[in-house]
């Protein structure tokens, strides 16, 4: 499976997020609409199937991310050594 760009996966959550609320405060047909659709992208982006899977599937790849970019890279280890 190919990875989401931190970036991209940060706006998809941030657009979920907004319809979510938007939706929980004021349903109507477009806020639905607009919820499944961030919610597909969601999924799709993770390669889950469910909400709740994609949501825990992105905390864990930016959680990834964020130990990547903290980890001194090879380069610099070897350097050191």
């Amino acid at each position: 499976m190919l990875l989401p760009a931190e970036k991209e996966l940060r706006a998809v959550l941030a657009r979920f997020a907004d319809a979510r609320f938007r939706h929980d405060l004021h349903p109507t047909g477009h806020s639905s609409r607009e919820l499944e659709d961030t919610t597909y992208t969601l999924c799709v982006m993770t390669g889950t199937q469910s909400v709740d899977e994609a949501l825990a599937a992105a905390d864990a790849l930016l959680e990834r991310l964020r130990a990547d970019r903290t980890a001194p890279s090879k380069a610099t280890q070897t350097l050191a050594a």
